[in-house]
């Protein structure tokens, strides 16, 4: 189906509404009884054109099953064997169709906006997840999340707990941001980093409300697009949704030509809704996608956009300062959030995180720090560090994409660093210096930016995520390395088409 517009399902929790699900009763818990009831459903589905049925596993995870006495393994287990049946007895009649493992949030906050660890959270992911794939499912899609935070603990646990392609779909507001602020540029970076297959909105708005908030996320992503919108608004007096469905897919016709591959209804959807998409959208292919045309790093609501100006702040780094060594050692954050408030009110537009201080066990104190500076300020970060462990820890835990600041020309360091880099999908800032130290001439340094570039290449760390720094040298004593570095920065930019860093802190002495 790679080249095929899938055609989604609508709402199951509308089609089950009216089949008798109580209100506040756990849909995939009403799964455990009503078997033939959700395979009857998702036959119809197929039959109205859906190519890609969701399971019935939305509410599957732990704490939404408490009390029910249920297991996650049996839950999702027996609403995937349901979907797999159906798809079965519909493949008999000649309509083929893929079973996608749906789940959703958690319902509770992660830190530091709420309690939940993010361990804890992506091990509840992970068991769902490895439920739905021992079940077979052919896929894994995230859906209805408003935390990329949370996103990031499910897609992790996904990558590392299944061989599922994965799909994330996230909830937006009216203004282009999710509840809790994430703006779509930043979910696309993120998430196409992680590594998803495909990504997009659903939920929470109809097609026209989602439209330009889709059109912003296709300029950062080159990603198959999912598009599952509402029934148009809901009316506040009667929660009636505003929309018929013949509207609906007449309105699904502008993510069509913009080369949306992968459609379907959410709330307020049904089986008429997909039909009449279905319909309308059988002489269109995803093909005529415009490639994005715009990157960077990012946190979750801010983004920092290569081809600009963008000033990092380095404070949080405590080499020759006690101060902040001492902050370290004792876990003093509220100081280490001093710091970032600080470099943030004063332009920083990203924040390097460095916790290298004597006596400090960094592995542990590099996530704590990451949470600590992104609770006070919303802009992307650099984690800088020349323990790989230390990277992977705060890789893990940081919300967004950042920068990974800690390789050079050095082959030890690049088959250490590079790997964390393309796992995790962030970007790479690499030193013009190897073993030898730093090169004299502009030549020396070109060749050290060939070769980290080279390095990342077979990594498969795309090019523009790759940044130079030439090494500015004490330019008050050295007039004409100063001269070097910038000739390397201008041919690193114009032959290798990379973007470049500078420190100015030897500029300033």
């Amino acid at each position: 189906m790679k080249d095929q517009l899938i055609i989604l399902d609508g709402g199951m929790g509308t089609d089950l509404q009216h089949s008798g699900l109580k209100p506040g009763e756990n849909p995939a818990v009403y799964g455990m009884t009503h078997a033939a009831e959700i395979r009857d459903i998702h036959m119809k589905y197929i039959k109205k054109g859906t190519n890609c049925i969701y399971t019935n596993t939305f509410g599957a995870s732990g704490n939404k099953l408490k009390g029910s006495g249920y297991s996650v393994d049996e839950v999702v287990q027996r609403n995937v064997e349901t979907a797999v049946e159906a798809v079965r007895l519909m493949k008999e009649q000649g309509r083929e169709c893929l079973v996608a493992l749906d789940v959703g949030p958690l319902g509770e906050l992660l830190e530091p906006l709420g309690t939940l660890p993010f361990e804890e959270a992506y091990r509840a992911y992970a068991e769902i997840v490895e439920a739905g794939e021992k079940a077979g499912a052919d896929l894994v899609v995230f859906e209805t999340f408003t935390d990329l935070y949370e996103m990031k603990a499910a897609v992790l646990a996904a990558k590392e707990h299944s061989n599922l392609p994965i799909w994330s779909t996230m909830s937006f507001e009216a203004n282009g941001r999710t509840f809790l602020g994430t703006s779509a540029a930043a979910m696309a970076l993120t998430l196409e980093g992680l590594g998803v297959a495909a990504l997009g909105i659903n939920c929470s708005l109809g097609p026209k409300e989602i439209l330009p908030i889709a059109e912003s996320m296709m300029e950062w992503t080159n990603l198959p697009m999912i598009i599952k919108p509402n029934a148009g608004l809901p009316d506040p007096r009667t929660g009636e949704y505003d929309i018929t469905a013949e509207e609906f897919a007449e309105e699904m016709v502008p993510f069509l030509e913009k080369g949306v591959g992968i459609v379907g209804g959410c709330c307020g959807t049904n089986m008429d809704f997909i039909r009449a998409l279905s319909h309308k959208s059988s002489h269109y292919n995803p093909a005529g996608r415009i490639p994005k045309s715009r990157n960077g790093v990012c946190s979750a609501g801010s983004v920092a956009e290569y081809g600009k100006l963008n000033i990092i702040g380095e404070r949080i780094n405590p080499t020759g300062k006690k101060k902040l060594q001492q902050a370290l050692r004792d876990g003093d954050m509220d100081y280490i959030k001093k710091l970032a408030v600080e470099q943030y009110e004063s332009g920083a537009q990203i924040l390097d995180v460095n916790v290298g201080a004597p006596g400090v066990d960094e592995v542990a104190l590099m996530p704590k720090v990451i949470q600590a500076v992104q609770s006070v300020t919303d802009i992307p970060l650099q984690l800088d560090s020349v323990d790989p462990e230390v990277l992977r820890a705060g890789l893990r835990v940081v919300n967004g994409r950042p920068i990974v600041n800690s390789v050079n020309g050095e082959r030890a360091r690049l088959d250490s660093v590079l790997p964390l880099v393309a796992d995790y999908g962030s970007a790479v800032l690499g030193l013009a210096m190897d073993e030898d130290g730093i090169p004299e001439n502009a030549e020396g340094r070109i060749q050290v930016a060939e070769r980290i570039l080279r390095e990342a290449d077979r990594y498969g760390i795309p090019r523009e995520d790759v940044i130079v720094d030439c090494l500015t040298l004490t330019v008050s004593a050295q007039q004409e390395q100063a001269r070097e570095t910038l000739r390397a920065v201008r041919r690193i930019h114009d032959e290798f088409g990379l973007h470049c860093a500078l420190g100015v802190s030897n500029i300033s002495f």
